[in-house]
């Protein structure tokens, strides 16, 4: 009788639990059509979605609880910031899942430290699991962005031909996401798109911008913008600056590749007191547990934070030393 009554009373609020999250998710979700497509195109950070697609987008529209996570701090800068570097990494995830996700991994770093290792090792584990999202956005990010920067040379040459041929801006832009590979052909269709949606063409280079933190796409906008305004040969404006792009990553390539060695350096010197410390724990797990012992912790945890605190000076100081600006 008891263990029904139990049953009956969890399936009872499971039950009001739902009735919350469908009408916390309905009001929250009260948006129209025109508005819903037209926050695909807009500059907070979103990403393009194509007609190849669009059964993929309604799907994720129809799942209440994407689209509850998906409404969680909107309208925040917090949310407005994660929103952008998600887009600028290509990471097809809304803020709402990207801090779910970074939870869930600290939940599950954390449980399983705890359950094999102990509270302390739950701790860590969870501290890594938290900072892996955020590391992986970075690192995908970068990596664009490099990928873009090493397109505009041709980005630029093609736009030169197609205006010199005698097409329009716009025209020449759409040659670009049509004829180049992704990611500049995807961000310039996206240009393209926002401009037939009726958004002006200065608008829209600057969402392209947010969106491509580069300074050598930051001089190409600009020169766009100054010929609208002035006039002149937009043709020879992007030559000249296709040299220049050129050049600088030719440049950029030579220190890269003269600092290597520097930069290996500093990361194998970094990571080798982690990797003997995980060794040691493996190997004669007491001895490092001297470090937390109550006895030993009043000296061992303050020269675990000095050794942290070294390491990462020292990171930083090598990666002031070969990061170059041209």
């Amino acid at each position: 009788m008891e263990v029904s009554q139990s049953a009956f009373i969890l399936v009872g609020g499971l039950g009001v639990l739902l009735l919350i999250v469908g009408a916390v998710v309905s009001i929250l979700g009260r948006r129209s059509v025109v508005e819903e497509r037209l926050g695909r195109y807009s500059e907070s950070g979103g990403l393009i979605v194509d007609r190849a697609v669009e059964d993929e987008f309604q799907e994720e529209r129809s799942n209440p609880i994407r689209e509850f996570l998906s409404r969680l701090g909107e309208g925040t800068d917090r949310y407005a910031t994660i929103s952008q570097n998600l887009a600028r990494a290509d990471i097809k995830l809304r803020p709402g899942e990207y801090m779910a996700a970074r939870v869930l991994l600290a939940a599950l770093g954390g449980v399983l430290g705890t359950v094999f290792e102990g509270l302390l090792m739950g701790v860590l584990l969870a501290a890594v699991g938290s900072f892996l999202p955020p590391l992986y956005v970075r690192r995908a990010r970068g990596a664009r962005l490099k990928e873009f920067d090493n397109q505009l040379g041709d980005m630029l040459n093609l736009m030169v031909n197609g205006l010199r041929a005698g097409y329009s801006t716009l025209m020449a832009m759409e040659a670009v996401s049509k004829e180049l590979a992704p990611p500049i052909a995807d961000e310039f269709r996206r240009v393209v798109q926002e401009i037939q949606l009726g958004i002006p063409l200065e608008e829209a280079l600057e969402h392209l911008l947010r969106r491509i933190d580069s300074e050598d796409l930051d001089m190409v906008i600009t020169a766009i913008n100054v010929q609208r305004e002035v006039g002149g040969n937009l043709a020879e404006i992007f030559d000249g600056i296709s040299h220049t792009i050129r050049e600088r990553v030719r440049i950029r390539g030579e220190i890269q590749a003269l600092t290597a060695m520097g930069r290996a350096t500093a990361w194998v010197i970094s990571i080798m007191p982690l990797a003997l410390v995980g060794a040691l724990f493996l190997i004669n797990r007491p001895y490092v547990m001297q470090f937390f012992n109550p006895e030993t912790r009043g000296c061992g945890i303050p020269m675990l934070i000095v050794t942290g605190i070294m390491v990462s000076t020292g990171i930083a100081i090598v990666q002031k030393i070969v990061n170059i600006d041209i």
